[in-house]
C-alpha cells in the first residue's frame, strides 16, 4: 500500500493535494450547515431566508486564471469584482423579490441578503488586464497570469 499522497484527476484537470480537496469538502460542510438552506437557517426567525454565498469555481491554465461563480437571481449592476494582492473579492446584494404581506410562510429555502467572498488566486496574475462577463446568472472573471513573484534574499548589515 502506497502511503504518499497522489494527485487525482478530474476530466484530465489537476484537483490538488488530498489535504486541499478535504478542506474544500469540510469547507463546504459548514456552509451547508451554517448558512444557505442548511440546518442551522431557520434559526433566523420566518422570512430570514438565510444567507446567500455564492458558489465558485477557480481554474488555471497556462495563460490564465478564470473564476467562476453561481449568482442566480443577480444582473451584473448587483455584483462588484475587485483584484488586490492575489485576491479576487466579489461582494453584491441579492434581494428578495416578493412581499409576504397578508401570506403565511410555509417554507422558506429561497436565500438573499448582501454578500462578500474573497478568493485567493492560485498564482500571480495581472490585476489591471481582468475581464469579466455575467450570462445566465453566472459570472465569468478572467485574469491573465503575470510574471511570478520570486523572493529573494535580502543581505543583512552590521549596525
Amino acid at each position: 500500500m502506497n502511503m504518499i499522497p497522489r494527485r487525482r484527476r478530474e476530466e484530465g484537470a489537476e484537483i490538488g493535494h488530498p489535504i486541499d480537496l478535504f478542506r474544500r469538502q469540510m469547507d463546504r460542510l459548514f456552509d451547508d450547515f451554517w448558512g444557505e438552506t442548511g440546518l442551522m437557517s431557520g434559526l433566523a426567525g420566518p422570512g430570514a431566508g438565510g444567507t446567500f454565498l455564492p458558489r465558485v469555481d477557480v481554474t488555471e491554465n497556462e495563460s490564465e486564471v478564470t473564476v467562476t461563480a453561481e449568482l442566480p437571481g443577480l444582473t451584473d449592476k448587483d455584483v462588484e469584482v475587485s483584484l488586490a494582492q492575489g485576491r479576487m473579492v466579489l461582494s453584491g446584494q441579492k434581494k428578495s423579490e416578493q412581499e409576504h404581506k397578508d401570506r403565511s410562510l410555509h417554507i422558506v429555502e429561497r436565500s438573499y441578503g448582501s454578500f462578500k467572498r474573497v478568493i485567493e488566486l492560485p498564482s500571480a496574475v495581472q490585476e489591471d488586464k481582468a475581464q469579466a462577463s455575467f450570462r445566465n446568472g453566472v459570472l465569468t472573471v478572467k485574469v491573465p497570469k503575470g510574471a511570478e513573484v520570486r523572493s529573494r534574499k535580502i543581505q543583512i548589515r552590521e549596525g
